[in-house]
């Protein structure tokens, strides 16, 4: 006999499981364990969907195999919990619960995650195109609904959706879903409600609010889970227990919406189980006060530390001697981008000093004073181990901006109200499940995107980010991945490379993750950073930097900092974006800066006001990435751009920095566009004056760009190179010496500037040549020439009769060689010497012109030629 059953006190997840199972089971026959949800009695009593059995009819000893949904606990399957010690039983288990000890195990484990054990049957079903009735979908639609919350709670995924709108179409009747999913509460749970919240006692764990209630009823009462969510709400806790004594049984329910707190495991003492956020238990023969006093005792084992100051802080913190002056705290302030300074003496903090109470010093003509004499010394100052709510508290209460964070008298970070709005944001995030992206799976600032690393990610790159994480924890840093490859995973981009952001030694942390992939590392120590290259991948190590630019223009002077200030030095607020790497955070997404919503409006935006000031190569780049990712340049960012060529900053810009942005905007993007893109906004003026994107460059440019395409399309092996193929067509329409000028302005290096004034000259005489007609004569004129003169050549000229012969030599001629050698001239008892080069080169003519075609055509060739 073959049993489908699930657990006891069964739900409409369970049910809709067995109904599933049964089409994938005809023979099977279905059974609960044990008791039912008032709501499914109710729902079997009004449409007898399938018929089932009463476990006392079943004879145990002839169970052959017993197919388990929604449950893997032996002691949730009733009386079935017998028959596992068959040894010739056949065990399948269809769950969506993790696996943990004492679970049960079988032959068959198809365990999944997602919301609801349905939504695994419903992807079943459609796969083996065993389509289910409307009843049947209107059942499963129902146990993916009750299980998700309506698709509300946490642990509903994107498959929990696609299901309900496969079953949907299939003809599940949602008037019968929300008649049984209704949520209104009769007298009798009003009753027993009210007795809860009365009873409720509040614990604080480790920062994590806890709430117990407990009541009593002489007759069982089905569906209480309902009462802990609304429970959680009314009271805006944490997570709630509750303990309701049932016909001598206990009843357990338990709630969280925090990843602190972990209720299956709680649950799990007492013989329950189900998932971190939702679990239940029953307990046999217990008193209600005893079962409290151990659920008190044991929570704090499944209770994780909250987020304390040590884990929001910024750190390192910019600092001033005790000493300085008033003045050196301005400039301090300015070069910082900061408006409150911890004073020290000696490394022990003293106080704070803010920008205002600076300038109302300067304003006085204070400006020779020690800082000491201006600080705040009564700021309050929370340590490493502050909770999270308490540093919330004391901020708002008493109007603090910036906290102080001390150990031992040493401030070893800094937490301002953006840093704790922040956190306050993520957990109003997770607490009301908002997602507005408008893209699927699109994650939310503080969202955990482990999975997308696992995923998305070669197991290599994957392997190594864990590496990390295992190394940071060693050594104590906090490791981050950043820069373009979590901009690119977020975008559904491919991007290896790999850069790794240190707060701490970024060199020492460099050496320690070589040691764990055994690898080699090349490290700089003047920077910071370090390179591990491993099997054709290249990681990217630095620490954790701030930077200020001495002038407009000039390379930044670089410094020790936090993540924090680390992002805020990059371009613009895509490349912002960070993932916690420390396995306690593993994959956790950091958004200081709206890096996010950009990336969703499709918008390149600039993080400050003077950003094109101090580094005037950002202009070219808002372009460049603009069109790479078919984004567009803010109003704000637009404008900023204009001001700094009407302030001619760009004048101070080294030529190499813009000699390198322009090679990766031939590369990344369609570089026609980009450069009339740049032409608009008045760039290319940065390279010449005469430099003009008219009619003519940019038919010029053009052509260029579906020459290269047409000459990859030939697969020919020899690559040409990109970046001389377009400098040269963009400075095509300047005179001789103005193309010296502007390839000196972006200080080309002088090889590569020679082979193309090389280039020039040897297209103007490609173009002046052809056509030739004769396929020796034009061999003899391209086969010599670099390949971008050639394909130069092609792109500016209109004569169709030189395009078809330049293609022809790179199709065909190019490769054609005589099969003859010397050695085969000496078995023709032809004397070596020079004569040697001149029949070979006979022959050569003779195959270029079709007239040879075989080692034999050679041969005659050669006799009839050289006779004696």
């Amino acid at each position: 006999m073959d049993i489908i059953t699930s657990h006891i006190n069964a739900d409409f997840d369970s049910l809709a499981s067995m109904v599933a199972a049964k089409k994938l089971y005809p023979k099977a026959v279905i059974v609960f364990p044990g008791s039912q949800e008032r709501k499914l009695r109710d729902f079997i009593e009004v449409f007898h969907p399938v018929e089932i059995k009463r476990v006392k009819d079943i004879e145990l000893s002839k169970v052959r195999k017993l197919i388990i949904v929604d449950t893997k606990q032996p002691g949730r399957i009733g009386r079935f919990s017998e028959v596992l010690l068959n040894k010739n039983l056949k065990i399948h288990i269809y769950d969506h619960h993790p696996f943990v000890t004492d679970d049960i195990r079988g032959e068959l484990e198809k365990i999944e995650d997602v919301g609801a054990t349905a939504t695994i049957f419903t992807e079943l079903l459609k796969n083996k195109k065993l389509h289910p009735t409307p009843m049947e979908s209107t059942i499963l639609a129902l146990g993916i609904y009750e299980e998700t919350g309506c698709l509300l709670f946490p642990t509903t995924t994107e498959r929990d959706l696609l299901a309900v709108s496969y079953l949907l179409k299939k003809g599940a009747n949602l008037n019968i879903v929300s008649n049984f999913l209704k949520i209104g509460l009769n007298i009798e749970e009003l009753d027993l409600l009210n007795e809860l919240v009365k009873s409720l006692k509040e614990s604080v764990i480790r920062g994590v609010r806890i709430a117990m209630a407990k009541a009593s009823r002489e007759h069982y009462i089905g569906d209480a889970a309902h009462l802990a969510h609304r429970i959680m709400d009314m009271e805006d806790i944490d997570a709630v227990i509750l303990l309701l004594h049932m016909e001598g049984k206990i009843l357990m329910v338990a709630r969280s919406r925090v990843p602190e707190c972990d209720v299956a495991g709680l649950l799990r003492e007492f013989g329950g189980g189900g998932h971190p956020t939702a679990a239940s238990a029953t307990i046999k023969e217990a008193s209600i006060e005893v079962v409290s006093d151990k659920v008190l005792h044991l929570l704090p084992e499944y209770v994780k530390p909250g987020k304390v100051a040590a884990d929001i802080m910024t750190s390192p913190v910019i600092t001033i001697p005790w000493d300085s002056s008033i003045k050196e705290a301005e400039d301090t302030m300015t070069r910082y981008g900061v408006n409150v300074l911890p004073v020290v003496q000696d490394e022990k903090y003293l106080g704070l000093i803010s920008r205002e109470i600076v300038e109302k010093a300067l304003f006085h003509g204070f400006k020779k004073n020690r800082c000491k004499d201006f600080s705040t010394t009564e700021a309050l100052i929370v340590d490493t181990h502050a909770p999270i709510r308490d540093v919330e508290a004391m901020m708002v209460e008493q109007n603090q901006r910036f906290m102080p964070v001390v150990q031992d008298e040493i401030i070893v970070g800094a937490i301002t109200r953006t840093d704790l709005l922040r956190v306050l944001y993520e957990e109003f995030l997770r607490r009301r499940q908002l997602d507005k992206e408008d893209m699927p799976a699109k994650p939310a600032a503080g969202r955990n995107l482990s999975t997308w690393l696992r995923d998305r990610y070669p197991q290599e790159v994957f392997d190594i980010l864990r590496e990390s994480a295992e190394t940071a924890d060693e050594m104590g840093y906090s490791a981050y991945l950043v820069g373009g490859s979590v901009r690119d995973l977020l975008l559904g981009q491919k991007n290896l490379d790999i850069d790794i952001v240190i707060e701490g030694d970024g060199i020492l942390f460099a050496k320690g993750l070589s040691k764990k992939l055994k690898k080699k590392v090349r490290s700089h120590q003047r920077f910071g950073t370090a390179k591990i290259i491993t099997d054709g991948l290249r990681v990217d190590i630095a620490t954790a930097r701030t930077e200020y630019y001495e002038s407009p223009g000039a390379l930044p002077t670089v410094e020790t900092s936090s993540i924090k200030k680390d992002l805020y030095r990059r371009d613009f607020t895509i490349n912002t974006l960070a993932i916690k790497l420390n396995q306690k955070d593993f994959g956790l997404l950091l958004d200081f800066f709206g890096g996010q919503r950009d990336i969703r409006e499709k918008t390149i935006r600039v993080l400050h006001n003077l950003s094109f000031i101090e580094d005037p190569t950002r202009a070219f780049r808002a372009i460049r990435f603009s069109e790479r990712f078919g984004f567009k340049p803010s109003k704000h960012t637009e404008n900023l751009i204009k001001s700094t060529i009407k302030m001619d900053l760009f004048e101070k810009l080294s030529g190499s920095r813009l000699y390198e942005e322009f090679f990766l905007a031939f590369s990344e993007t369609h570089p026609v566009r980009t450069l009339k893109r740049l032409s608009d906004y008045g760039l290319l003026k940065v390279i010449h004056q005469h430099l003009v994107f008219d009619d003519k460059l940019e038919a010029t440019l053009s052509s260029m760009y579906e020459t290269i395409a047409w000459y990859n399309l030939l697969y020919l092996g020899e690559k040409a190179d990109l970046g001389i193929l377009y400098l040269m067509a963009l400075f095509s329409s300047l005179a001789e010496t103005e193309k010296s000028d502007a390839l000196d302005r972006l200080s080309t290096p002088p090889q590569i500037k020679e082979i193309i004034l090389k280039n020039y000259i040897d297209a103007t005489d490609i173009s002046k040549t052809l056509p030739l007609h004769d396929p020796a004569d034009i061999y003899h004129l391209l086969m010599h020439r670099k390949i971008e003169s050639i394909l130069f050549a092609m792109a500016i000229t209109n004569d169709t009769r030189i395009k078809k012969e330049i293609s022809h030599f790179l199709i065909a001629l190019k490769n054609i060689t005589p099969l003859l050698k010397g050695a085969d001239l000496k078995k023709l008892d032809i004397q070596p010497g020079p004569v040697y080069s001149r029949i070979l080169g006979q022959l050569l003519d003779e195959k270029l012109r079709g007239r040879l075609k075989t080692r034999n055509d050679e041969i005659e060739f050669v006799k009839e030629q050289y006779r004696d």
